[in-house]
């Protein structure tokens, strides 16, 4: 297989972290998907969708396991900030 966006056959399986945002919250979904280690493009197969489906809706229904993995902060720049 050689990766649509580069051309490299450097392509192997690894555990990535996807996003999913639920209102203002991300969630951090583990999984094991083919990365092309020369540009870094993902590709994911049908269980890999079907998993990131499932934690979604688990997680728009709260039953699905989270714990705090850290602060998420916003700049707030303020009018002299900005015209500087």
């Amino acid at each position: 297989m050689k990766c649509v966006i580069c051309y490299s056959p450097d392509i192997e399986p690894k555990t990535v972290n996807e996003e999913i945002w639920v209102d203002q919250d991300v969630a951090l979904i583990p999984l094991n998907v083919l990365v092309c280690n020369n540009c870094g493009e993902r590709y994911y197969d049908r269980k890999a969708m079907r998993q990131l489906e499932e934690a979604e809706k688990a997680l728009k229904d709260k039953r699905l396991q989270v714990e705090p993995t850290g602060r998420v902060l916003r700049v707030v720049l303020e009018a002299s900030v900005m015209a500087a």
